[in-house]
């Protein structure tokens, strides 16, 4: 039987180890969705020097893995991942599309709204972070799990990007900010925290 993890499986994407060890060096940079994060300490401190990885679907709702079996168009320029270490003021910025939503294998019409994930490493895996942050409006929130699993209403807030006019370019792509905070009150939930 197959363990399960979180994040991207390079693998699976049909690339070799070489290839996927240059595929994780690149940048993520498809047109559409600009993303500065800002990583802090509960002092809001920058925390610098740290992996941050995203990983989303396609615009369509589709992940770019074997196990996704959502019957939405796969899109051959779109790897729905990214990588990069936080700079010395803890920030750095993706560049992705935005991710479409998708159904998930339950009863019912489910539906999981638009979101993107976010692992954060610290000195070594072991101090692995994950969460995900969600688009403001997006009428599937009253509704996901995921988001609705976080009891406090400000938290939860915490996890929905925040447009950015100052981060829009215009004609080329809609600006968005989302700063992780890693401890104290306002910390960002996480969902591998106990």
């Amino acid at each position: 039987r197959r363990a399960r993890f979180a994040g991207p499986q390079f693998l699976e994407l049909g690339l070799g180890l070489l290839e996927a060890a240059r595929y994780l060096l690149l940048r993520l940079a498809i047109l559409g969705l600009g993303v500065p994060l800002d990583l802090l300490d509960e002092d809001e401190r920058p925390v610098p020097n740290t992996l941050m990885e995203i990983w989303q679907t396609n615009a369509a709702g589709l992940y770019s893995h074997k196990g996704d079996q959502h019957d939405a168009p796969e899109d051959p320029n779109f790897y729905g991942t990214g990588r990069c270490v936080t700079d010395a003021e803890g920030r750095y910025k993706f560049i992705t599309i935005r991710p479409g939503a998708y159904p998930l294998a339950r009863p019912g019409n489910v539906w999981r709204p638009a979101h993107i994930h976010y692992s954060i490493t610290g000195g070594s895996f072991a101090q692995r972070l994950v969460t995900q942050c969600y688009f403001a409006g997006d009428p599937m929130l009253d509704t996901d799990f995921v988001y609705n699993a976080v009891p406090d209403a400000a938290a939860r807030d915490r996890l929905v990007l925040k447009f950015s006019p100052e981060d829009t370019v215009r004609g080329w792509a809609v600006g968005y900010t989302f700063d992780i905070v890693l401890r104290g009150r306002k910390a960002t939930p996480m969902e591998n925290r106990a």
